[in-house]
């Protein structure tokens, strides 16, 4: 199995997260299946100076996932770690995709007036996606965890890996932005950008709990600083 990290964009300098990857992950799994972990901004922010991500021609998933001798139809699975828009914006690129999400997400999401859904929904609920629902913690195939990290968003999910080479590798997507946050007590909570604060520190809890038992890479998906330290596709985990 091997696991490609995927530069997506960047944030651009607006508000907390400014100049942070936006992340996205391909999980090739040694059965034949593609799983690509969130889809990062919409492909018409491409080149666009004045959108939220700065996002390169080469940046794009459509790109990145070339790159790699793949185009959308070879995505089998595109886990949604959560719906919003730096995370989702280009679902509607993969409709031949099975979605798995957290239940409580996609029904918060498509009942919320909020613009962190709204903005992209036209992207992440277009006609025709496949949504499967899940409940809590879930093994999706073997060797690939999902991870109820609700709080940051009201279903938000995580993804644990477990690699043949390299270890257990955990992608905390939001949940644990950046090495910042690791202590749930003491870490930052938004206002804002954060659903429910007290879940959020649960989840961080449970997150850096299992790390430890696990001797897990955790991968934080807003970290600019670890980015720079991390394998970036077309380099790889294994």
């Amino acid at each position: 199995m091997r696991l490609y990290l995927l530069r997506l964009g960047t944030v651009r300098p607006r508000g907390p997260l400014a100049e942070v990857p936006v992340p996205g992950y391909l999980i090739r799994h040694p059965g034949g299946t593609n799983i690509l972990v969130d889809t990062g901004a919409a492909r018409n922010m491409v080149g666009d100076e004045s959108a939220a991500f700065a996002v390169g021609e080469d940046e794009h998933v459509s790109a990145q996932l070339g790159r790699l001798g793949l185009n959308a139809e070879d995505i089998d699975i595109v886990v949604c770690t959560h719906l919003h828009p730096d995370h989702s914006g280009s679902n509607d690129l993969f409709p031949q995709a099975r979605f798995v999400v957290q239940r409580r997400e996609l029904e918060e999401a498509r009942a919320s007036t909020e613009m962190k859904y709204t903005w992209m929904r036209e992207h992440w609920d277009a006609p025709g996606l496949t949504y499967d629902q899940v409940d809590g913690d879930v093994e999706l195939l073997p060797g690939v965890e999902l991870i109820d990290s609700h709080g940051h968003s009201a279903g938000h999910q995580s993804v644990l890996v477990r690699l043949a080479n390299s270890g257990p590798l955990l992608i905390t997507g939001d949940a644990v932005p950046s090495a910042d946050h690791t202590d749930p007590e003491s870490r930052p909570v938004s206002d804002v950008f954060d659903h429910d604060g007290e879940a959020v520190r649960a989840s961080t809890r449970k997150l850096m709990n299992l790390a430890a038992r696990e001797n897990a890479l955790v991968v934080h998906s807003h970290d600019q600083q670890q980015w720079g330290t991390l394998r970036i596709a077309p380099e790889f985990y294994d």
